[in-house]
């Protein structure tokens, strides 16, 4: 059966015992892995506030790696546009964030992104 990144990379000890589901929630929020995907998911929360409605609709917020934000946008006029806009979205996502987690901006194009949200 197929595990996520990172699964081999686990240190904590596997057991049968009953957990609260606090405590494993708590636990996963702690870990690297998981934290990267909650960023992404608080901008796309907010990615109206972030670079605007009309922008908004035509981008998406796809990855937060390393400190650069990928952004997909539906075709190469919005993707132009968001590049054009690149240092303000990468303001806008820090703020909306409460932290300097994105350093860089990166545009790619990859059609319909309503789907991906």
């Amino acid at each position: 059966m197929p595990h996520s990144t990172g699964w081999g990379r686990r240190k904590d000890r596997r057991t049968g015992d009953p957990a609260p589901i606090g405590e494993i929630v708590d636990g996963l929020l702690r870990e690297q892995l998981f934290a990267r995907g909650l960023a992404v998911g608080r901008l796309a929360a907010n990615w109206d506030g972030v670079v605007g409605e009309r922008l908004a609709a035509a981008t998406a917020p796809a990855e937060l790696e390393g400190g650069v934000l990928t952004v997909a946008a539906t075709d190469s006029v919005w993707g132009a546009q968001a590049r054009f806009l690149h240092e303000a979205i990468r303001e806008k996502a820090n703020e909306a964030l409460g932290s300097q987690a994105v350093r860089e901006v990166r545009v790619v194009i990859r059609g319909d992104t309503q789907n991906r949200r």
